[in-house]
């Protein structure tokens, strides 16, 4: 890819970043499609965001920015608008440079998961889920699942604090959805979609989001997701697969939400 006078560029930033795929998936879609754009990761400490926010927005040939972890709540106070969904999540992971310089900020996070979802067969309208972890992208996907008509929603976390919020959030803005906030769970046997959240599996550890007792309740034909996207195909993948469910593995959301974000940005 030349890069040059002409080209657009976008921003991904991080703390670190080395181990983030979107610069890759990006600006190889670029490159076959023969656009001049580009995409560079951004190792950005968090103690410059408000700085590079402040210089992004006289980037004059300049798309936007993709945010990960840390920044996702971080940009939010210094963005001149937000979506509803990145409103209601506190918490942006694209930002849109205009032609005027304003910052509009969006979390596409659990669009990306839905999007994917659905290339499995999954429409959510209607069913049950349980989503495992209330972090930001747990965070996300119940929000997206929620948008999407789900008609009962259980959350779990070990953080009891973070699923408490998630909770009163998701209440107060889908009351058609049934939120639950179950300590522990024990039977899956009830639920359409099953999601994973959590880095639990992440890098080979083996470890688990949910008790291997549990997991064994799985009814077959349940769609069993995770977000690791190293491995893909993770413990908690794998036992789902043997007990007949249909899987989604990490790296499929991570595909499916390149078109949200570059959408986002203007740049697909």
């Amino acid at each position: 890819m030349l890069v040059q006078g002409t080209t657009r560029v976008g921003f991904i930033i991080g703390h670190p970043i080395a181990q983030v795929k979107s610069p890759g998936l990006f600006n190889r879609h670029f490159a076959e499609a023969g656009a001049d754009r580009v995409l560079v990761p951004t190792d950005l400490a968090p103690a410059q965001v408000e700085s590079f926010l402040a210089t992004l927005r006289g980037v004059h040939n300049a798309d936007g920015a993709v945010v990960t972890v840390p920044h996702k709540r971080a940009v939010v106070p210094y963005l001149d608008s937000l979506t509803d969904r990145a409103r209601r999540l506190r918490a942006a992971n694209v930002i849109r440079r205009n032609p005027d310089g304003t910052l509009v900020g969006d979390n596409v996070d659990g669009l990306g998961f839905t999007l994917a979802a659905a290339a499995h067969g999954l429409a959510p309208r209607g069913l049950t889920a349980l989503v495992v972890g209330a972090g930001g992208v747990g965070s996300a996907i119940a929000d997206a699942l929620c948008e999407a008509g789900v008609a009962r929603l259980a959350l779990t976390d070990l953080a009891t604090d973070a699923v408490a919020w998630l909770a009163t959030m998701l209440a107060d803005a889908f009351p058609a959805t049934a939120i639950e906030r179950p300590g522990s769970v024990a039977d899956l046997s009830g639920y359409d979609l099953v999601v994973n959240a959590t880095p639990a599996g992440m890098g080979g550890t083996g470890a688990l989001p949910l008790p291997e007792a549990a997991i064994a309740t799985l009814r077959a034909g349940c769609l069993v997701a995770d977000v690791v996207t190293s491995p893909a195909l993770t413990p908690f993948l794998q036992l789902a697969q043997a007990r007949g469910c249909r899987v989604q593995q990490g790296p499929e959301m991570a595909a499916a939400q390149m078109t949200a974000l570059g959408g986002f940005m203007g740049a697909m």
